[in-house]
């Protein structure tokens, strides 16, 4: 049976559509399921930033970190001042805008119902900017311990562009800052947006320490509260996660710790999960493959899953 296809214009659309439909009648039963939202909508407030803004803003707060990487010319050593003055002062601008429409009622966020606190936006984004040299160096000794973790990276060049955890991690060192300032919205937006990218979900709350690399990094989630130590290396897959949680009143359990806390010089590989706001990982540990913890394990302690019991038959 052949199949027609008709080309119409929008024009003659919309007067097919209309005859069939009533249009006041579909507009009023949204308005009415617009009224159950839970903050769905932003009626009455200035527009929250898109993410296409943050992306906008990701790329040039990225050129600042790594100058010469994200250009379409090379950035030479005497132009480096001026190219970052400029991504700098793009950067700043745009931050600033997306803080103040992230907050509400213009640089003023709820604190309970009916309740304002006053956020100063241009001291908050003078204190961000203030701590970039801070957020490179820490990306800097990142780079360095995926360089000397991974026998297959070439050059640091390599790692900086090829290597998802990089861009994970740094956009999350910078999130953080922002997470710390209690600024709303924007450290999430940003997490997600190199989530989407990467496939590793970092909570911009997790504190993470010195020279940090996940290797592969696909399928890595680390919670909110996870409290992660210096020279620390995980694998693609591994969750620090939290325990269940109960079905009600879960609200009143933010700012509680529901994440593990991996001590320095732990190594956790591939599929493993640990989870539990109590659970500690004693420095120095290796945690195996696919092992599921919710305990403590002693510094020092390897932790493997005891040999499968395969089966081997000849192939039919």
């Amino acid at each position: 049976m052949d199949c027609k296809v008709t080309n119409m214009t929008t024009q003659a659309f919309h007067q097919r559509t209309s005859s069939r439909l009533d249009s006041d009648e579909l507009t009023n039963k949204m308005l009415t399921a617009y009224s159950l939202d839970c903050g769905v909508n932003r009626r009455g407030k200035s527009g929250i930033p898109s993410n296409l803004e943050i992306e906008t803003m990701i790329s040039n707060l990225l050129a600042v970190l790594f100058p010469g990487y994200l250009e379409d010319m090379p950035v030479r050593d005497d132009n480096m001042g001026a190219h970052v003055a400029k991504r700098i002062l793009s950067f700043t601008g745009q931050l600033r805008d997306i803080i103040e429409r992230a907050v509400s009622d213009k640089g003023r966020r709820p604190c309970k119902e009916g309740e304002f606190f006053e956020i100063d936006i241009d001291a908050k984004v003078e204190r961000f900017v203030q701590k970039l040299p801070t957020i490179r160096e820490s990306i800097a000794l990142d780079v360095a311990a995926a360089f000397e973790g991974d026998p297959a990276a070439k050059s640091c060049e390599e790692v900086v562009s090829c290597y998802p955890s990089i861009l994970a991690i740094s956009i999350h060192r910078a999130a953080h800052e922002l997470y710390l300032m209690s600024i709303p919205l924007v450290p999430r937006m940003m997490s997600e947006y190199a989530h989407r990218l990467t496939g590793i979900d970092i909570h911009p709350g997790a504190e993470i320490g010195s020279r940090f690399f996940i290797d592969h990094g696909t399928g890595t989630v680390i919670g909110e509260t996870a409290k992660i130590g210096d020279n620390v290396r995980l694998y693609q897959g591994v969750t620090l996660g939290a325990l269940s949680l109960p079905m009600k009143n879960t609200r009143s359990l933010t700012g509680v710790k529901r994440h593990p806390t991996l001590e320095n010089n732990v190594i956790v590989y591939s599929g493993a999960t640990i989870l539990g706001g109590e659970t500690v990982i004693g420095r120095g540990c290796i945690i195996g493959g696919n092992v599921w913890l919710t305990k403590s394990v002693p510094a020092g302690t390897k932790v493997i899953l005891a040999s499968s019991n395969l089966t081997y038959t000849e192939r039919q």
